[in-house]
């Protein structure tokens, strides 16, 4: 009784955090493998990992004792018995299972291998790697290091920019491999504000963030939005139009001297308005070269 009545007792203190600046020694295997692949030639990484994923449950590891504190050891304890509880050879092949019969693929920048025909120079390499490609948008059966996956019911979709070259310039027989073909509208005034303010990691955030190490308080009125949103429109039409990215540069060039020189003026609170974004870019906007080469 005195027993159970000692771990009652430690167990609520544990889960109370009572006991979480204590230090116990447990002991931890290694994850090591005695396995190592030395050399120049190329692919040969992928050896090694398959390798060590083929003969990881033979090598165990080493135990080793060390001192940690309880939070830590806790959650090696947890690993350990989560380990435990998951056949990673169903779970493998449930993966597999599902990958086959409802796996996406997502080719981006595909426009970068089309090329016109040509026997020598770049385009060559090009239509390499769209034959290489092109088996597995068929379907086929590819090698992984989790076991073999078949491709014949798995979802392709490939997307490009196609400034220099066109859908017309890939292979004939990849082109056939999609023939659902959608053109995007590109990016309205809307859609720049709302790029600019509605995601997480937003650049208006990050700017505040950054801008805060050094002590300023920056805030983008409505109107400063909209009229940055404007400027972006205006200088993808004009010049290349490269969607959102245009954004980076304008906020760069819109902050480049508060951000220089913002953190030795006397007010620290600084708003960014319509007037202010107009004044700032408006020489780069009208001249159409500058606007190529620094928006």
């Amino acid at each position: 009784d005195s027993h159970e009545a000692t771990r009652s007792k430690l167990r609520l203190q544990l889960r109370e955090g009572k006991l979480d600046e204590r230090t116990v020694e447990m002991e931890v295997k290694e994850r090591g493998l005695p396995i190592g692949v030395i050399s120049n030639a190329g692919g040969l990484d992928d050896i090694e990992s398959n390798l060590r994923d083929m003969l990881g449950g033979m090598f165990q590891g080493k135990k080793k004792k060390r001192l940690m504190k309880v939070p830590e050891a806790l959650k090696h304890l947890t690993q350990e018995e989560a380990q435990k509880l998951i056949d990673m050879d169903d779970a493998t092949r449930e993966a597999i299972t599902k990958v086959e019969q409802t796996g996406i693929v997502f080719l981006d920048e595909i426009d970068k291998i089309a090329g016109r025909e040509r026997n020598t120079g770049p385009d060559v390499s090009r239509e390499g790697v769209q034959r290489d490609l092109l088996p597995i948008v068929e379907g086929c059966t590819v090698s992984t290091k989790h076991g073999p996956v078949v491709t014949d019911h798995i979802l392709f979709i490939a997307a490009g920019a196609f400034h220099v070259a066109k859908p017309s310039d890939l292979i004939p027989e990849l082109q056939g491999r999609f023939p659902i073909r959608v053109e995007l509208s590109p990016l309205s005034k809307d859609d720049f504000v709302r790029i600019l303010t509605e995601p997480k990691g937003a650049l208006v955030r990050q700017y505040q963030a950054l801008l805060a190490t050094e002590g300023l308080a920056i805030e983008f009125t409505k109107d400063g939005l909209e009229e940055i949103a404007e400027v972006a429109v205006q200088v993808n039409e004009r010049t290349e139009n490269i969607g959102a990215r245009r954004l980076f540069t304008i906020m760069e060039r819109l902050l480049e001297d508060i951000s220089f020189e913002g953190p030795s003026w006397p007010d620290k609170r600084i708003s960014i308005t319509a007037t202010n974004v107009r004044d700032r870019l408006k020489d780069i906007v009208k001249d159409q070269d500058l606007s190529r080469y620094i928006l």
